[in-house]
């Protein structure tokens, strides 16, 4: 053996390169092409067959037509079939929303030990689940009430909100920090495309062969994603463990996320994200479900062919934005990249509640390019804050976050439209461009003192030395 002196120096430590996995992105893309089909399609379903059952709807029956006249608003029967479709949406999204808040929070922190795969295959076999039920109603014409016992049990499993939170987590179980916003974007890409998809193709479709087709569709969707997360994806947590199910220590790591005293700067910008999160998204599920009432009335009495249109201009800009983030990114701090997102949200919001033309509102469309930056950013940031070890339960609370924000866009949002209706039938847009101002207030107020602590560090660094 060579002396101690002359032996080869040991090699450099491996740098740690992480395994390219099959990616994540097809899994979400089919679970939101379903679930896009899925959610107004049924609403479409219940309008009709409760509208049937009272002799509102049907081949027999007639709607009062014209655009600003005010005549479906003084027509009682559509007034009783609007509220029952309501309350039974309402019933259905509620048991769904408080089912899934218990059950996502649970599997997610629990993906951090297991593996991500267990909390991918679940919800996509219980979207499944509720496909199948849904079509069961259909065939043997049940009681609409079995939506609410397949929404429970999807529910249950999961549901779409652990697919969004799971594949998160996913993404940032296999990228680096400088990598992550784009991947982040890149997912949030994936729902646009899907939506699109489903918001153009759903309505035609049911038009052309009813419900039965596409509801099957849905099946195949679901069932398609169950395949590929048990056959083609691979684990992404690196040393996955066996855990409990069934025990409280997952909700304490959501709750621990928060409120642990351990690095509180970072528990701080963990809550001031979240918040700014919670305001973002629900402007855009707000806004999102007044486009089509707003262009449906007067002045713009837009007819289907143009509401399509403008249905796809809201989803391209998830495209657009992606575009435009990777452009950006090559200049900016990822922070600036969201400011520029949101002033582009809250210019698209203001012009949009002025239009009272056809080049006007898509003028406002076009605007609002770059709406959808801020979220991945939002995502990337809430994800470098927290460990490896923790990204389950960082995602899980985002998409209980979520579809809490659903919950408050769809109330607050409808509430504030025929409230608004006598002094400013664009009110509700111009109220979201307001609230848009405390996210991007958070955002650039969080950058400018991290920057301002960076250099104070490196200016008491510099000067060490000297004084020493």
């Amino acid at each position: 053996p060579l002396p101690a002196a002359m032996a080869a120096p040991p090699p450099p430590p491996a740098r740690f390169c992480r395994p390219a996995l099959p990616a994540a992105e097809p899994l979400l893309f089919l679970a939101t092409l379903s679930l896009g089909l899925q959610g107004p399609l049924t609403t479409q379903y219940l309008w009709d067959r409760l509208g049937a059952e009272r002799g509102y709807s049907g081949p027999n029956a007639t709607r009062p037509a014209g655009c600003g006249n005010g005549s479906a608003t003084t027509d009682p029967l559509q007034q009783e079939v609007e509220v029952l479709v309501s309350r039974w949406n309402l019933c259905i999204n509620l048991g769904g929303f408080f089912v899934g808040v218990f059950s996502v929070t649970l599997f997610g922190p629990w993906s951090d030990s297991v593996g991500r795969r267990p909390a991918l295959i679940l919800p996509a076999l219980g979207m499944a689940l509720q496909a199948a039920i849904y079509l069961l109603v259909m065939y043997l014409q049940l009681h609409v009430a079995f939506f609410l016992l397949g929404r429970v049990l999807s529910g249950l499993m999961g549901d779409y909100n652990l697919i969004l939170a799971s594949c998160f987590a996913y993404v940032a179980d296999t990228s680096d920090k400088r990598a992550r916003t784009f991947r982040v974007a890149v997912l949030e890409a994936c729902l646009g495309t899907a939506g699109m998809l489903a918001s153009i193709g759903g309505a035609q479709w049911r038009k052309a062969q009813g419900y039965i087709n596409p509801f099957w569709f849905v099946l195949a969707a679901s069932l398609t994603a169950t395949l590929y997360a048990a056959f083609c994806l691979q684990e992404s947590v690196k040393q996955p463990k066996p855990a409990k199910l069934f025990t409280l220590s997952h909700y304490k790591a959501v709750y621990k996320l928060y409120v642990a005293p351990e690095n509180l700067s970072s528990r701080r910008k963990l809550a001031l994200y979240t918040l700014a999160f919670f305001l973002l998204v629900t402007v855009h599920f707000g806004a999102k479900d007044l486009f089509v009432l707003y262009e449906l009335g007067s002045p713009l009495c837009w007819a289907a062919d143009l509401i399509g249109y403008g249905s796809a201009a809201t989803y391209l800009a998830y495209l657009s934005s992606l575009g435009g983030l990777r452009l950006l990114q090559l200049c900016l701090e990822d922070a600036w990249v969201a400011e520029i997102g949101l002033i582009s949200n809250i210019a698209g919001l203001v012009v949009v509640s002025l239009a009272a033309t056809t080049p006007l509102m898509f003028t406002g469309y076009g605007i609002l390019f770059l709406s959808m930056a801020a979220t991945p950013v939002i995502r990337a940031k809430l994800s470098k804050l927290v460990s490896e070890t923790e990204q389950g339960a960082l995602f899980a609370s985002i998409a209980c976050v979520e579809a809490l924000c659903s919950l408050v866009a769809t109330g607050v949002f409808n509430s504030l439209y025929p409230a608004s209706l006598h002094f400013m039938r664009g009110f509700p847009f111009l109220f979201g461009a307001i609230i848009l101002l405390i996210p991007a207030a958070i955002i650039g107020w969080i950058e400018i003192w991290d920057s301002n602590r960076d250099y104070s560090q490196f200016s008491d660094a510099s000067l060490s030395p000297a004084d020493g």
